[in-house]
């Protein structure tokens, strides 16, 4: 570490910032993430609810124990920004809240069939049944993964945006697939066909394994609290780029299987939309941080397709 300190100017970016000082001193061969602390401190708020720029060029100073002060361009004399991104919440919490929609919402319109539909004091079917305990399990696998496996790159994220997030899962994953596959009138409801069941339950339990198995890959190359990326390597891995999201996807197929409900459909083509602009931005975001180290793959995805 540099045995000198160096001052860095000031500013706020965008709305004023109480008790923001209007310079700091840090050292060059300090961390980003020392400087954040110093920033947090003088100004009493949360270090995960400020950003910090380079004025010079405008981009961000990475809050990371890994990155210098001087490998950002900053030098003695220069100036900061620091933007007060308002209130913030863990990504563990949102994981959390958006999970428990269709973990709840699930068994209630199950359990609750004859006050929901017309005609619904028959007893549920079998397919109606396996869907319900199908889809609870799988969220109920999403949560734990959430509580016990998942390491985070970014530790919050604006409070606001939680109810962004949770329509995907509330509304879709939730409401629209529930009301009609427990309705009595629903395909959900008619006589199983064996052969499709047992096809169906066979790509449900692979895909969620397969899926659990690259989690765990991939918690294994970050440690508790860190945010470094490592080249992952097994099941998967050396077809796709993110095969966490193909396995979820055959899981998903899997119960459309099973259920043969159209609202299924319909969560799919969006789901497997989103997690497809997910996975490619994860190629180009391993491209650029793991440079040679990695082996850039064609297809981020579907093997063959995307």
């Amino acid at each position: 570490m540099a045995s000198k300190p160096v001052t860095l100017e000031v500013k706020p970016r965008g709305k004023r910032i109480p008790k923001l000082p209007s310079e700091t001193t840090t050292y060059l061969q300090g961390s980003g993430s020392d400087l954040y602390d110093r920033i947090a401190k003088a100004t009493g708020i949360s270090v995960h609810r400020i950003r910090i720029t380079n004025a010079d060029d405008g981009k961000p100073v990475p809050n990371d124990k890994s990155t210098t002060v001087a490998s950002t361009g900053l030098q003695n004399g220069s100036t900061i920004q620091v933007k007060d991104l308002g209130p913030q919440i863990a990504w563990r919490t949102v994981f959390v809240i958006e999970y428990l929609g269709p973990l709840l919402i699930h068994p209630l319109f199950y359990f609750f069939r004859p006050y929901i539909y017309k005609g619904g004091n028959a007893e549920p079917s079998l397919l109606q049944t396996v869907s319900c305990v199908a889809i609870t399990l799988h969220f109920v696998k999403r949560e734990l993964e959430t509580l016990f496996v998942h390491r985070f790159s970014n530790a919050t994220m604006p409070a606001r945006n939680i109810f962004k997030n949770s329509f995907h899962y509330w509304v879709l994953a939730g409401l629209l697939i529930a009301y009609p596959t427990y309705s009595p009138r629903s395909a959900t409801a008619g006589e199983p066909n064996p052969l499709l069941l047992n096809i169906g339950l066979a790509m449900l339990t692979f895909g969620e394994l397969a899926n659990l198995n690259t989690h765990m890959v991939l918690r294994g190359l970050r440690s508790a609290g860190g945010t470094e990326r490592g080249v992952p390597e097994g099941l998967g891995f050396d077809w796709v780029t993110c095969p966490n999201y193909l396995f979820e996807s055959i899981a998903w197929l899997g119960i459309l299987v099973i259920n043969r409900s159209w609202s299924t459909g319909v969560f799919i083509v969006i789901a497997v939309g989103q997690m497809a602009l997910w996975a490619k931005k994860k190629e180009s975001r391993y491209r650029k941080e793991l440079g040679s180290k990695y082996q850039k793959k064609r297809y981020s995805m579907i093997p063959g397709i995307w």
